[in-house]
């Protein structure tokens, strides 16, 4: 219960991140205090895609979980 709980709030966390980042992405230069692309933009979008990747992945795996918790309670 507590893993598949821990990889859907991990999915809702990432998810956020991705949200945010794409719709703020100077955040990194306001938060850290650093310009590691210079103003291109790059890392902002690579992060929006990495935090995007994370999130479905973590959602999967909380699908997985809920999908064996049910197939064990129905054996």
């Amino acid at each position: 219960m507590i893993r598949m709980i821990l990889e859907f709030v991990s999915a809702g966390i990432f998810l956020i991140l991705a949200i945010v980042t794409a719709m703020y992405p100077p955040w990194i230069e306001a938060v850290f205090g650093i310009d590691p692309d210079q103003g291109s933009g790059a890392l902002e979008w690579a992060l929006v895609a990495a935090f995007g990747v994370v999130a479905l992945i973590a959602a999967g795996l909380g699908t997985r979980t809920v999908v064996l918790r049910a197939r064990a309670r129905e054996a």
